[in-house]
């Protein structure tokens, strides 16, 4: 989302290149998750995209938990 009056979120996303090993890179939400608005904005797209298309969700660590 970018644009007059929204988040850009993918500039809250930061990548942790070989974590954790060799070739991997990790996204670290942190910077997200600290950002009242971004989160806010990226839970309002789950939303939107999702409605009526989802019955269950299911968040299998802590962070996708929040998300969920």
């Amino acid at each position: 989302m970018t644009g007059s009056g929204t988040v850009d979120l993918r500039s809250l996303i930061r990548d942790i290149p070989d974590f954790p090993k060799p070739g991997i890179v990790f996204k670290d939400i942190t910077p997200l998750l600290a950002d009242a608005a971004a989160l806010r904005a990226t839970v309002d797209a789950f939303v939107e995209r999702y409605r009526g298309k989802v019955d269950v969700v299911l968040g299998i660590e802590s962070r996708g938990f929040i998300f969920g």
